[in-house]
């Protein structure tokens, strides 16, 4: 088995054994890892590249927008940032604008700090509990 197939099975794996919370934290990070190499490939002209990467961003970020539980009034909250950031991101695709790319980098790492807060505080409430 070759290294990249040794890769593939490995996050395959991770994935299949991660927790709903870890799965969303894996989603924030590859959010922002697909916007990162967006910027990069613009930076460098790839812009068949900066488009590829730039959909795979906004996949996540509509998979965030689904999965919403409209139930809660914070839903309502988040739905409407989570729209914000993918119409940034289709104007940063049609424009190749990096600073819109990059404000919805920066949204998405904000929202990702506040969820590894959030998992913290439910493991250390969860260990005090188990006591």
């Amino acid at each position: 088995m070759n290294a990249a197939n040794m890769a593939n099975a490995y996050k395959h794996q991770q994935i299949m054994t991660a927790s709903p919370e870890e799965l969303t934290l894996m989603l924030y990070n590859g959010a922002i890892r697909f916007i990162a190499e967006s910027i990069q490939a613009i930076e460098h002209s790839d812009l068949q590249k900066a488009h590829n990467s730039n959909l795979r961003a906004q996949a996540i970020v509509r998979e965030f927008m689904l999965t919403l539980d409209m139930q809660y009034e914070i839903s309502e909250g988040y739905n409407k940032l989570y729209d914000y950031i993918e119409y940034r991101l289709i104007q940063a695709n049609l424009k190749k604008d990096i600073a819109q790319l990059e404000e919805a980098k920066n949204l998405l790492q904000e929202l990702r700090d506040g969820w590894v807060q959030a998992m913290k505080a439910v493991k250390i409430e969860r260990a005090a509990v188990a006591r």
